[in-house]
């Protein structure tokens, strides 16, 4: 197998040239840029990625930070931010913090030593707290944002309203919003578009919560959703918005609509169930792209904000209930 020293060697030049010229090209000479390219392919010879990136100061490794493991929503946000940091030889870690307190800013420290950037996703904590623990590496905040730094943001907020308007189009007039976790910036933007969204209009809306995104929490919605009398529920989690199914149809309750994501409406079925659909992957493929720039991987400037369209699928609601 052919060495640094062997392309060294057939280039004409010394091994740190070599290695100069391959890992950081922009500190030598075109010319001599293009000989130990040409010597390499000739050999076919690979460099080490992960040596590459020790010679660099980095670890060639990223982290993405999410504050909980239960929410499934995250799933494909890491699975497309790992398929891009994979084109770039890339690693990705995953790390479990909330952000909700100060003490865990230490730990956000102590994993700064050991990778190059920051994915934070959904951090529920304050704007103080979220820009201390991004102030030790490059970072990109997914599903949050806050003045001055990078972002990534499904704009599910912009649907919710959307998805509310349409219940009010279909004549429900008691409509329930079942709130995410305390602390979480997308609860807040989604509570004022539900609200915004019903101004006016006639319909009564009932805000429950803070919930976290767990079934079981869903299920514990059930009896506060029938005391309202509600015709259709907007959860702001799929799993929420599954545990309540489970809970009314245990019940014996068929008249009440709840709005879920698209994957769940198709695969079960629900034809008279409105649906938007997160495309989790793109916006981790956007984030990671914006985090390969500020590290310098990719030339193009990051936009400061990025927020992809959430659409919704308008099927036949049944009519309301009385």
């Amino acid at each position: 197998m052919p060495t640094l020293a062997d392309v060294a060697a057939l280039a004409g030049v010394s091994k740190a040239t070599a290695s100069r010229a391959l890992g950081r090209p922009d500190q030598a000479a075109p010319e001599t840029v293009a000989r130990v390219r040409a010597a390499a392919e000739e050999l076919g010879f690979v460099p080490n990625r992960a040596a590459t990136q020790l010679a660099r100061g980095r670890t060639g490794v990223v982290a993405v930070v999410v504050p909980t493991l239960d929410n499934t929503f995250f799933t494909p946000i890491i699975g497309g931010a790992q398929a891009r940091a994979a084109d770039s030889g890339m690693q990705l870690t995953i790390s479990v913090h909330s952000l909700e307190h100060k003490a865990q800013i230490a730990a956000i420290e102590q994993l700064a030593h050991q990778v190059d950037g920051f994915l934070l996703t959904a951090p529920r904590g304050s704007d103080e707290i979220v820009r201390a623990a991004a102030s030790f590496k490059p970072t990109v905040l997914i599903d949050r944002e806050i003045e001055g730094m990078t972002s990534a943001v499904a704009d599910t907020a912009s649907a919710f309203g959307a998805l509310v308007s349409w219940f009010v189009e279909k004549g429900h007039e008691r409509i329930v919003y079942i709130g995410g976790p305390a602390g979480s910036w997308q609860d807040r933007q989604r509570q004022a578009a539900v609200r915004a969204a019903t101004e006016s209009s006639g319909a009564t809306l009932t805000m429950l919560g803070p919930y976290p995104s767990t079934f079981a929490a869903g299920v514990g919605t059930a009896e506060a959703v029938v005391a309202a009398r509600a015709t259709a529920v907007v959860p702001y989690a799929t799993s929420i918005g599954l545990g309540l199914m489970f809970a009314l149809l245990s019940r014996g309750i068929r008249d009440v609509v709840v709005s879920s994501e698209r994957m769940i409406v198709e695969s079960l079925g629900l034809d008279d169930v409105p649906a938007i659909d997160v495309d989790g992957e793109k916006l981790g493929e956007v984030a990671m792209d914006q985090l390969m720039t500020l590290l310098g991987e990719r030339k193009e400037p990051p936009p400061t904000r990025r927020r992809l369209t959430v659409p919704i699928s308008q099927s036949t609601a049944p009519p309301a209930g009385g």
